[in-house]
C-alpha cells in the first residue's frame, strides 16, 4: 500500500515515534508502570524469600542442603534466566512484546509454585531454572516495552524506577520469611514451601493488569500493522487529552516493513555497526551481575555463618538493605535525564566499587556487627541499584527496535552468565572456607569489576538522555525520506 508523502508502495512514513514522545504523563504511562513493575515486585519478593530460606533448607530434614548446594541454586535460577532471556528475547522481537510478556510470566508462576513441592535437591535445581527461564524472558519483554512506550524527556527515571521496584518486592519478602520462617508459628518444613507458593498465587494479580498494555505501537510499525499502531496511539492520546492536529509538523520516519530481521544482521549490528556500544553494555552487565548475585543470593549465608543469625531472623536485615536498593534508583533515577547517562552511569559504578571495597575490608577485619554490615551494605546497594538497573537501560535504549528484545536478552545472558551464575557458586565455595579473608578477595574482585565498567562508561558510554530511540539508533529497516537521510 502506497503510504502518504512517498513515491514507493513499500515504504511507509509514520510519525508514531513522535507522536508517542511528546505525550504528556498520562495515566495510560502510570498503568504501564504499575503493571510492568509489579513483576518486579513479584520478583524481588520471590528472590528473597528464595535467600532468606536458604538457612531453612539447610535445616529442612528432607533436603539438608549444604552451602554449596544452596549456591548451586542460585546459579540454577540464573542458568535458566539467561536460557529464558535468550530463547525468549528472540521470540519477542518476532511474535511482539505483549504475547511474549504473557507466555513468560506462565512460565515463572508455573516454576515458582512446583518450587514448593520439591522434595530433593535435584527437583528443587530443575524447579528453580525453569522460574529463572520465565523471568530472564520477563527481562526481554518488559524492557523492550518500557523502552519503547514512555516518552524520552523520562525514559532514563522510569526505567530505573520500574527495574528498582525490585527491591519493593524484597521488603515483602523479607517480611513474609519472618512470619514463614518463625518455627513458633509454623512448622519451617512448611513455612520455607509456602514461601514460594504464595510468591507464585500472589503473581496472578499482574494477568489482570496487563489486560490493558497494549502491543508496542513502535513494533507494529516496522511489521507493516500501521492501521493497528495508529489505533493504540489514538487512544493513548485521547487519554492524555491530546489533540490530534498538532501533531501535523511531527518529524516523519520511513521505514520499509519487513516480519523478521535476520539474524546475520542482528549479530553485524551488534558486533560491527554498533560494536563500541556492546562492549560497554557487556562491561555493565557483567560487572553488575557478578556484584549484584555473588552478594544477595549469599547475604544469608554470610548473616548465618559468621554472626549466627538465626535464619527465621534473617528478613529483619534484608528490610534495610532492600529499602537502600529501591530508594537509589527512585532517587538518583532523573539525574540520568538531567545530569546525563555518562557521568552517571560512570559514577554510580564507581561508587559501588569504593564502596563494596571499604565495607569488605571492614567485614575482614570483623570491624561489623551484623546489623552495621547491613548498614553498610544499604549505602553501597543505593548506589549499586542504580547502577545495575542503568545497565539494563543502556542496552535496551542503544540498539534498533528490530533487534531490542535480543540485544537486552544477548547481555543478559552473557552478563549474567559470566557474573551471575559463577558469582553465587564462588561465594557459596568461599564462605564454606569459613575465612574472613578469602570472602574479603572475593568481594575485591566483584569491586574491580565495577570500576573497570566505571571507566568503560565514562569513555564510551552513549549520551541517551531525552532522545528518542529512533535517534539513538536508526532502525534497520529505515530508509532515506523526500527530505533526506532517515534519523
Amino acid at each position: 500500500m502506497r503510504q502518504p508523502g512517498t513515491t514507493d508502495p513499500g515504504i511507509i512514513e509514520t510519525d508514531i515515534p513522535a507522536r508517542l514522545d511528546r505525550l504528556p504523563w498520562s495515566p495510560f504511562h502510570t498503568l504501564v508502570v504499575v503493571a510492568l513493575g509489579v513483576t518486579w515486585i513479584l520478583d524481588g519478593l520471590e528472590v528473597t524469600l528464595a535467600g532468606s530460606v536458604s538457612g531453612a533448607l539447610k535445616e529442612s530434614p528432607i533436603l539438608r542442603f549444604t552451602n554449596t548446594e544452596i549456591g548451586m541454586a542460585g546459579a540454577a535460577y540464573l542458568a535458566g534466566a539467561v536460557f529464558g532471556a535468550l530463547f525468549f528475547g528472540w521470540l519477542t522481537d518476532r511474535l511482539g512484546r505483549k504475547r511474549l510478556f504473557t507466555i513468560t510470566l506462565f512460565v515463572y508462576l508455573a516454576a515458582t509454585a512446583a518450587t514448593a513441592f520439591s522434595w530433593n535437591f535435584w527437583s528443587f535445581i530443575v524447579f528453580r531454572f525453569f522460574t529463572g527461564m520465565g523471568i530472564g524472558g520477563e527481562y526481554t519483554a518488559i524492557n523492550s516495552t518500557i523502552q519503547e512506550l514512555v516518552p524520552a524527556r523520562v525514559r532514563g527515571w522510569v526505567d530505573l524506577v520500574i527495574n528498582g521496584s525490585f527491591w519493593v518486592g524484597a521488603a515483602l519478602g523479607a517480611v513474609g520469611a519472618i512470619v514463614l520462617l518463625d518455627p513458633a508459628r509454623i512448622d519451617p518444613e512448611w513455612g520455607w514451601r509456602l514461601a514460594f507458593f504464595i510468591g507464585s498465587a500472589l503473581g496472578l494479580i499482574i494477568l489482570v493488569l496487563r489486560r490493558w498494555i497494549p502491543e508496542s505501537p513502535r513494533w507494529l510499525v516496522g511489521q507493516g500493522r500501521v492501521e493497528e499502531a495508529n489505533a493504540i496511539v489514538a487512544r493513548i492520546e485521547a487519554q492524555a487529552g491530546v489533540v490530534r492536529g498538532r501533531a501535523d509538523n511531527l518529524p516523519m520516519t520511513y521505514l520499509r516493513p519487513r516480519a523478521a530481521t535476520p539474524l546475520a544482521e542482528v549479530f553485524r549490528t551488534l558486533f560491527v555497526v554498533h560494536r563500541p556500544r556492546a562492549l560497554v553494555g557487556l562491561a555493565l552487565m557483567v560487572s553488575q551481575a557478578f556484584f549484584y548475585n555473588a552478594i544477595f543470593f549469599t547475604y544469608a549465608l554470610i548473616l548465618t555463618d559468621f554472626y549466627q543469625v538465626p535464619a527465621q531472623a534473617i528478613g529483619w536485615f534484608i528490610l534495610p538493605f532492600a529499602a537502600g536498593n529501591f530508594l537509589g534508583p527512585l532517587i538518583l533515577g532523573r539525574l540520568f535525564d538531567t545530569v546525563g547517562r555518562r557521568p552517571m552511569i560512570a559514577a554510580t559504578y564507581a561508587l559501588s566499587g569504593l564502596l563494596l571495597t571499604g565495607t569488605g575490608w571492614l567485614f575482614w577485619r570483623d570491624a561489623l556487627t551484623a546489623t552495621q554490615l547491613t548498614a553498610c551494605w544499604s549505602v553501597v546497594f543505593f548506589f549499586a541499584s542504580a547502577a545495575a538497573s542503568s545497565a539494563y537501560l543502556t542496552v535496551s535504549e542503544t540498539f534498533p527496535v528490530e533487534m531490542r528484545a535480543l540485544a537486552i536478552a544477548a547481555f543478559y545472558a552473557v552478563g549474567t552468565g559470566a557474573g551471575g551464575v559463577a558469582g553465587p557458586w564462588l561465594f557459596g565455595a568461599l564462605i564454606d572456607t569459613g575465612s574472613r579473608g578469602s570472602v574479603f578477595a572475593g568481594y575485591l574482585f566483584g569491586a574491580a569489576l565495577m570500576l573497570g565498567a566505571a571507566l568503560v562508561a565514562a569513555l564510551f558510554a552513549v549520551r541517551a538522555e531525552r532522545q528518542p530511540l529512533e535517534a539513538i539508533a536508526k532502525p534497520l529497516n529505515a530508509v532515506d525520506g523526500p527530505a533526506g537521510p532517515a534519523p
